[in-house]
């Protein structure tokens, strides 16, 4: 295949003498093992290199490819503003992953001088790349450049942006190098720049077992609670690379391994071999992700049923959803709100505190279009999102004036919070919302009311669907 060579590299720049110093002495054996990466990236015979960095602008559930003409970067923010970069930015080759990424269903952006300016972006290369690349230059292997951005977002879906190089690198007929650029645990000692993290040691050992196999399924089936308490900035990294070995034989070897100031340095090259077939998870998650959505749909009431697909067909482009036989309780007239999430994450919420419409399905209609592309909070839903998502549906009982915080429960009760012609809802029984005061705080925060003003309050109770 045209991804010749994969690797993790850290990203430390004290590991960089002109940065370290005597320091830098305490870290030998990272720098011989970068050394020799480079060494092998140059021997891959690789014409371009790709690095994912977890320093570089991150978003949630979408990857970032920097389409800057010229890459550029220095250690300047560590005292060695004479170790500089410029690099041509292979812009054909990240346009193509952006395009084989989309035909996967990997949300995917360009990053460039734009949108730089309108979001507040630094487009300069981070040290999660310049680390690397000082020990890559080194070893002789100075290539075109593509700077990656790594993403928030569930293992399976990081997985297939290592497919998505390996299919535009294929589709090209170009030789690539992938690295993660991925630091492990920053809280291996009490002395740690995160402090001690008990499980830190424990993450570090595990995953550096699993990558030495590799057992790629292990590193994606790591326990989440581990990763999240091993205080790491490279995980996922890890992941993103990993999916361009997806299927085939891989000659893997730890080159090295430290962590003298209690942050976990690894790295580790991976030589792709022949295809195997019956080694791929990409199908094995596919079809988990298959059952797992089916399992959700048949299990879904009426009035989600309606929710989602009335999204669904939105997106799409094709007719509203015509429910032509409405049971005699949702003929009624209700205020309903329908929730949207994405891997636990809300995804968008919209509703009507009083009806609007002539029953509760036609409520639903209108509120899960809204919820889904008109949530100021939120960009629009995109079509290759419409598997991952989940609906609830909370239909509205009247709400009823009461006289203070003492008669709410948020576990029970939902509060509407008026202040002249704003006022504010919140829902009951939401995740992390515990007390009257915080359930009331956040509604006036919603209706743009201050702290101090005089409100009035109602509370309500729901119907929840799922």
């Amino acid at each position: 295949m045209s991804v010749v060579f994969c690797g993790i590299c850290p990203h430390p720049p004290i590991v960089v003498p002109e940065v370290g110093g005597s320091e830098a002495l305490r870290v030998v054996s990272t720098q011989k093992a970068l050394l020799e990466l480079g060494k092998r990236v140059r021997e891959s015979g690789a014409e371009t290199i790709v690095i994912i960095s977890p320093h570089a602008p991150v978003f949630q559930d979408v990857v970032g490819l920097n389409m800057t003409p010229v890459l550029s970067g220095d250690l300047g923010n560590f005292r060695a503003g004479q170790v500089k970069f410029k690099l041509e930015n292979n812009r054909i080759l990240a346009r193509e992953v952006l395009r084989q990424g989309t035909a996967l269903g990997l949300a995917a952006v360009e990053l460039d001088q734009e949108a730089e300016k309108q979001y507040g972006l630094d487009l300069s290369l981070d040290h999660g790349v310049t680390v690397p690349l000082y020990f890559l230059r080194k070893s002789g292997a100075e290539l075109p450049l593509v700077h990656v951005s790594m993403t928030v977002a569930p293992v399976e879906k990081l997985f297939l942006f290592g497919l998505a190089v390996r299919n535009a690198a294929d589709a090209l007929q170009h030789k690539v190098a992938l690295l993660a650029s991925a630091d492990l645990s920053h809280g291996l000692t009490r002395d740690a720049p995160g402090g001690y993290l008990p499980k830190g040691q424990e993450f570090d050992r595990e995953i550096a077992r699993l990558l030495a196999g590799p057992d790629i399924g292990g590193v994606l089936g790591m326990d989440p609670s581990l990763v999240r308490q091993a205080g790491e900035c490279g995980y996922r990294s890890i992941v993103m690379m990993l999916g361009a070995l997806d299927g085939y034989d891989v000659s893997a070897e730890v080159l090295s391994y430290e962590g003298p100031f209690g942050v976990g340095y690894l790295v580790a090259s991976y030589q792709p071999g022949d295809r195997n077939p019956n080694g791929s998870l990409l199908q094995k998650i596919q079809k988990k992700q298959a059952e797992k959505a089916a399992q959700r749909r048949a299990d879904e009431s009426l009035l989600v049923k309606v929710a989602r697909e009335t999204l669904e067909n939105y997106i799409s482009g094709l007719p509203r959803t015509a429910v032509t036989q409405i049971p005699d309780e949702y003929r009624e007239r209700a205020g309903v709100f329908v929730s949207i999430k994405k891997h636990g994450n809300l995804r968008g919420c919209i509703g009507t505190i009083k009806p609007v419409r002539s029953n509760i399905v036609e409520e639903v209609i209108e509120n899960a279009i809204s919820a889904g592309v008109h949530d100021p909070r939120f960009q629009p839903v995109r079509e290759d999102e419409l598997n991952d998502l989940e609906y609830s549906v909370d239909v509205l009982l009247p709400p009823q004036p009461i006289s203070g915080l003492h008669e709410l429960d948020p576990k029970k009760y939902g509060v509407v919070v008026r202040s002249g012609r704003r006022s504010g809802l919140l829902l009951p029984n939401l995740e992390g919302i515990d007390t009257p005061g915080e359930q009331v705080a956040i509604a006036r925060r919603k209706a743009g009311i201050s702290e101090g003003e005089p409100v009035k309050l109602e509370r309500f109770e729901v119907v929840r669907y799922k």
